[in-house]
């Protein structure tokens, strides 16, 4: 959710653009996937407000005067979600269990661990199924394109054709995403494998973001 030193956005950067080289290959189609789906669940239902806040990681600087009121609040919502998360002590916990396996990359992988979670455990979190709620997504996103920096634009057809929203859901497809982010970052070898960490504290990551989901939820109810 967070940023964290700022390799999450740069990794981030680096895969959006690499994106078009297409679902064929199986780490490309998630490389870019890193916490798009937390995002999703905590923007509330106003459809604006989800587009904003799902381009976030585009949109740079401090006047955001050029998009609609509710579009800005989306992008602001963005921006408290990853303040919040990146100073919160069950995240940074969460952070150094995986940090010798993951070095610099751990705010990375903790994303990714997050929206595995969130998926996962889905059913407690949201009453409608998450395939039905991912597909609500995607075409309420597709629909709104035309709205976004040409970087979110340019990875979105990728996002849906790989259903990236429902693949953290399960071991498996945390690992393939983390292998293509390793494949594609600059010295992203230490990704590689990590969700075996996740395997091996999963009762600790567990309770940790059963207890953050909802203060993320409290701190940021008034941006939906």
């Amino acid at each position: 959710m967070g940023e964290g030193t700022g390799v999450s956005e740069r990794v981030l950067h680096d895969h959006m653009n690499g994106a078009q080289q297409g679902p064929s290959d199986a780490g490309g189609t998630f490389a870019a996937q890193m916490n798009f789906l937390a995002h999703l669940y905590l923007s509330g239902n106003d459809p604006e407000v989800i587009v904003g806040n799902f381009m976030g990681d585009a949109v740079k600087g401090r006047d955001l005067s050029r998009f609609t009121p509710e579009i800005e609040r989306g992008l602001r919502l963005h921006r408290a979600i990853d303040s919040f998360t990146d100073t919160h002590p069950l995240v940074l916990k969460g952070r150094d269990r995986v940090h010798p396996h993951a070095g610099r990359y751990a705010a990375v992988v903790m994303d990714l661990f997050y929206d595995h979670l969130l998926a996962a455990g889905w059913d407690s979190f949201h009453p409608e199924p998450l395939p039905l709620f991912t597909r609500r997504m995607y075409a309420l996103l597709e629909a709104n394109e035309h709205r976004m920096p040409d970087r979110t634009r340019r990875m979105l057809p990728y996002m849906v054709a790989g259903d990236w929203l429902t693949a953290y859901a399960t071991l498996e497809g945390i690992g393939m995403a983390l292998d293509g982010l390793s494949r594609r970052a600059p010295r992203g070898g230490p990704m590689r494998g990590a969700e075996r960490v996740l395997a091996g504290y999963r009762d600790a990551y567990l309770t940790e973001f059963r207890h953050f989901m909802p203060q993320v939820m409290a701190h940021t109810e008034g941006y939906r």
